[in-house]
């Protein structure tokens, strides 16, 4: 899947959420992100914080694959 916004992203993160059945407090503390954070990621609110971004991909087993356009 190719993310190029936010919104898309914080849709794949939410899906993947729900999809392994883990509430958003499950997953920020496996992120050791707050809960506030979270939300508005997964709303698709732009940040800046993209170590917390890598943090919560990593914990729902989300890898990042960025590639140069051909």
């Amino acid at each position: 899947m190719i993310i190029d916004d936010t919104k898309k992203l914080g849709l794949v993160i939410k899906e993947t959420r729900k999809s392994q059945k883990l509430t958003q407090a499950d997953l920020a503390l496996a992120a050791n992100v707050g809960i506030r954070f979270l939300v508005d990621l997964e709303n698709g609110k732009a940040t800046a914080q993209i170590g917390k971004v890598i943090d919560v991909c990593l914990a729902l087993g989300l890898k990042i694959d960025i590639r140069k356009p051909l």
